[in-house]
């Protein structure tokens, strides 16, 4: 098989990790009926049309990725990960735009956008990979070379992303990166040395100007709720609010007093868990977050059975991904975690999030069909 090859419809159906895809598509579509929920009052149906429209493009995105052989991500890698540090320039250029504080997003024709972030996040699982595979699979650890390679690449995209500023992404791509490297077997001294920079880095943020004046409301906010009662202490409190009012059943899908009054600003994106809770409840959101669950676990699992260094590394980072970006965004909704701006992965309405982690799906997608042709 060529390094371009494309696998066979066939072998992709019958030996795909169901699992994984299904519960993709679950999340998805229960997402839509929460984003539905949030915005039919004011918008009727065109979030949740939107929102399947992404969901459907998605699944594109990840058939199209499970269908290239392994070795061809490989060599595509490089240039995905030099694509996405030229979108995160492109943003920081006048072409770049500002929405809710931050300075992340380039505007396409049509009325559509894109938050090169997201993409970076896949980006960096497979440029990690690359880099730390090689000696893995002749069981050997990285060089300190390859380890100071691979903080150079990932820090690049951490740096381009806090000078928009968006600390929530680049703290998602702090722990992607900190994750796929220790797996990898580098030097612990390396990891303790680099997260003792990464706290010296957040410290400096938050005591400085690098952050937006809208982002370091919302840090403000999280320390003393009451500081910012008309903008994110509001929204904060309406959000804990919501959430309470819930239950162990919730008031019902489409019921929600807080929800179908519309007291939460950008309910479908930040805070789209608050409409689970308010509306499905304890149960309701406590099955939404096992869900989410089973795929960091299912990475996990196939991260685990991989017979590569590099499928096995990429499930890494997906998993490290997905675990500290619905830890961040479930807290945030709880008020034990400041509010970053960081979407719930397959629920939160947005394009970028979507293709993001529909594209990872597709990795660990591929990683698994990878190990079986190798049995």
């Amino acid at each position: 098989m060529t390094s371009t090859q494309i696998r066979p419809a066939t072998l992709i159906w019958s030996r795909s990790d169901w699992g994984l895809l299904i519960g993709g598509l679950g999340l998805s579509l229960i997402g839509a009926l929460l984003v539905w929920s949030a915005t039919r009052h004011q918008s009727g149906s065109t979030y949740l049309a939107r929102h399947l429209i992404n969901t459907g493009i998605g699944l594109g995105l990840a058939a199209a990725v499970t269908r290239v052989d392994f070795r061809g991500l490989r060599a595509y890698a490089p240039w995905l990960y030099l694509a996405s540090v030229a979108g995160l320039v492109l943003v920081l250029t006048p072409v770049g735009s500002t929405i809710n504080g931050s300075h992340s997003w380039v505007r396409l024709p049509g009325g559509f956008s894109i938050q090169p972030s997201e993409l970076a996040k896949v980006a960096l699982c497979v440029g990690l990979a690359v880099i730390l595979a090689d000696r893995g699979e002749r069981d050997q650890p990285p060089s300190h070379r390859d380890v100071a390679l691979a903080w150079v690449v990932a820090g690049i995209p951490i740096g381009l992303v806090m000078l928009q500023p968006d600390l929530g992404s680049a703290l998602v791509l702090g722990a992607l990166a900190v994750g796929v490297i220790a797996v990898s077997g580098a030097p612990k001294r390396w990891v303790f040395g680099v997260l003792t920079l990464l706290a010296m880095g957040i410290t400096v943020a938050l005591t400085t100007p690098l952050l937006s004046p809208y982002q370091r409301d919302r840090l403000v906010a999280f320390a003393n709720p009451s500081a910012d009662p008309q903008g994110i202490g509001y929204q904060t409190r309406q959000v804990r609010i919501a959430i309470g009012s819930g239950g162990w059943q919730g008031q019902g899908l489409f019921e929600g007093r807080q929800t179908q009054g519309g007291f939460i600003p950008f309910q479908q994106t930040d805070f789209v868990f608050s409409v689970a809770g308010e509306e499905l409840g304890f149960l309701g959101s406590a099955g939404l977050l096992l869900v989410l669950g089973f795929l960091v676990v299912r990475a996990l699992i196939i991260a685990a059975r991989a017979k590569d260094s590099f499928g096995r590394l990429v499930a890494i980072g997906v998993a490290c991904w997905f675990t500290f970006q619905v830890f961040e965004n479930v807290g945030m909704n709880l008020g034990i975690m400041p509010v970053t701006g960081l979407p719930l992965p397959f629920v939160s309405y947005g394009g970028s999030s979507m293709f993001a982690g529909w594209l990872a799906l597709g990795l660990v997608n591929n990683a698994h069909l990878s190990s079986i042709r190798r049995l």
